[in-house]
């Protein structure tokens, strides 16, 4: 039998806004643990994911971490996350957390003791080098969020790496006692009895040993998907994805398969072979590198069908595949595209074959909310404002129903980042067998009831017009009209079909042969 990730639905929660329980306004574990029956008897999904909720000084929304064996105060505490668990559990619901290799908060006890001086005992946990010559950082790598990656500490005369923000410096990976109490943590997570994890910035842990200069991006390579500001000046080939990034995720691998546990890792990379390689030579490294395609691509059924075709060729021989639309560094589905585009993208994401991950919300079709300046939360729109690059947008919390504060927390209190409308509650959509959550009610039954959607093939219909995506899921058509305007398809060799779920009302029985989709429309059929 195959494993259960390769036939689940994993669901992202971002703890900060799912759930206040305790009147601060930001969401936390026992509200994650009372919303489960959603999860499970409402939306019927397989698995959660959850992002950070260990000790941080939440400078960049707790991946900044202080203690990773511990539950920060702001979610509850550890007791709170084993309930969850159980809770969880006994629902059958499989839970994965949040892994964080590639950096520290700067106040976590370990960079404490590494800057006390040049030969403090864990100096060369994270990464330390003399100035050049004149100077200057000792090469030329940039921050993902701006400026150089590398900061100076003037009480030991010698910069300091980090990716991401200055309080956030990068752990020194070719260190074996790094790797030794790193992969303690991955253990102690294990013990407790989570499902696997989804390993953040999975391929920043490795770096080129020499620390060569990344060369400049002459052909204007969007590495990130969209444009992230001068970072995108560079082809980041030295200061990620280098060194013995591959033997790490083996050594990691080995531990999970003792537990029986899962791995999904994000590796934010544009060369899709590149991307393949995370699954190991002999799928011995992550089971999963998360699939970034389809985020930011332009809504083409032509653009669309080359990157599912890409996917399929590059995955090694019986790597099983992946699919995301939206997470909590993204705009969301709804506000890229559009309400009636985000019903054909569930579709699409629901279909495919591989393990799909709906982002909390965009089965309400939640857009971006608009943040006024004195709310923003994120250091990256604070360090580089106006570049439409923060993420709090997209954070909002969830919408359960349509009281003052949306349920998400008590009415005289205010929620740590603004509420979208009203008609994205789950009370409201409850009630409307049109809505977009009963959409996706519909494609996770369908995956329930027919098979075929989690273990056919995938096969793409040819002949079809440019604006639409057609394939099989076995016995199961898939039609997507990628366009906002009517378009005919000829699919007389299937003759007739039933219609088991539509973007749209329409008759049950479909005439292949004489089908017209309406604009955005898409259906899942099978032949009679």
């Amino acid at each position: 039998m195959r494993p259960w990730w390769q036939r689940a639905v994993l669901y992202q929660v971002y703890p900060q806004s799912f759930q206040d329980t305790n009147g601060d306004g930001i969401g936390d574990l026992i509200g994650i643990t009372r919303r489960l029956d959603y999860l499970v008897d409402v939306l019927g999904v397989d698995a959660i994911w959850l992002n950070p909720f260990y000790r941080s000084p939440m400078v960049d929304g707790g991946y900044d971490v202080t203690d990773h064996r511990d539950v920060d105060p702001r979610f509850g505490a550890l007791d709170d996350f084993d309930q969850l668990l159980a809770a969880a559990h006994s629902r059958g619901l499989r839970v994965l957390v949040d892994y964080l290799p590639a950096c520290t908060s700067d106040e976590h006890p370990w960079f404490q003791e590494s800057s006390q001086s040049r030969t403090a005992a864990k100096r060369d946990w994270y990464v330390w080098r003399d100035p050049r010559a004149d100077a200057g950082p000792p090469n030329n790598w940039l921050a993902h969020w701006g400026g150089p990656a590398w900061t100076w500490h003037p009480p030991t005369e010698q910069y300091y790496l980090h990716t991401y923000l200055h309080r956030m410096p990068d752990l020194n990976w070719e260190n074996p006692d790094v790797r030794r109490d790193m992969f303690d943590v991955v253990r102690f997570w294990l013990d407790r009895g989570v499902d696997g994890f989804r390993v953040d910035s999975a391929h920043i842990i490795g770096k080129d040993p020499g620390l060569r200069d990344n060369p400049p991006n002459t052909d204007g390579i969007l590495e990130f998907g969209r444009p992230h500001g001068d970072i995108d000046s560079q082809l980041h080939l030295y200061d990620r994805g280098a060194g013995d990034v591959h033997g790490i995720y083996r050594q990691f691998r080995a531990i999970l398969d003792q537990y029986g546990a899962v791995s999904i890792g994000e590796v934010a990379v544009t060369d899709p072979h590149v991307w393949a390689s995370y699954y190991g030579t002999q799928l011995d490294e992550l089971h999963m590198p998360f699939n970034f395609r389809l985020l930011g691509l332009s809504w083409n059924a032509k653009a669309v069908q080359a990157v599912i075709d890409t996917v399929e060729t590059v995955l090694p021989p019986g790597a099983w595949p992946n699919w995301v639309l939206g997470n909590h560094d993204e705009p969301r589905v709804a506000s890229r595209l559009g309400p009636a585009r985000a019903r054909v993208a569930m579709m699409l994401l629901l279909t495919l074959r591989g393990t799909p991950t709906i982002y909390y919300g965009d089965e309400l079709g939640m857009p971006d909310v608009t943040v006024p300046r004195d709310r923003v939360r994120d250091p990256w729109e604070h360090r580089m404002p106006g570049l439409g690059l923060g993420r709090d947008p997209e954070r909002s919390p969830m919408r359960w129903n349509t009281s003052p504060h949306a349920g998400f927390c008590l009415p005289e209190t205010e929620p740590w980042l603004p509420l979208v409308d009203s008609a994205h509650s789950v009370s409201v959509q409850l009630k409307d067998p049109q809505s977009m959550l009963a959409l996706t009610r519909r494609l996770l039954q369908l995956r329930r009831t027919h098979p075929e959607i989690t273990r056919a093939s995938y096969q793409a219909i040819p002949n079809v017009p440019d604006e639409c995506l057609a394939y099989a899921r076995g016995r199961l058509l898939v039609l997507l009209n990628f366009s906002d305007q009517p378009v005919d398809v000829d699919l007389r060799a299937y003759g007739h079909g039933e219609l088991l779920v539509g973007t749209h009302e329409r008759d049950p029985r479909i005439s292949l042969g004489r089908l017209v989709l309406q604009g955005d429309e898409g259906l899942v059929v099978v032949p009679r």
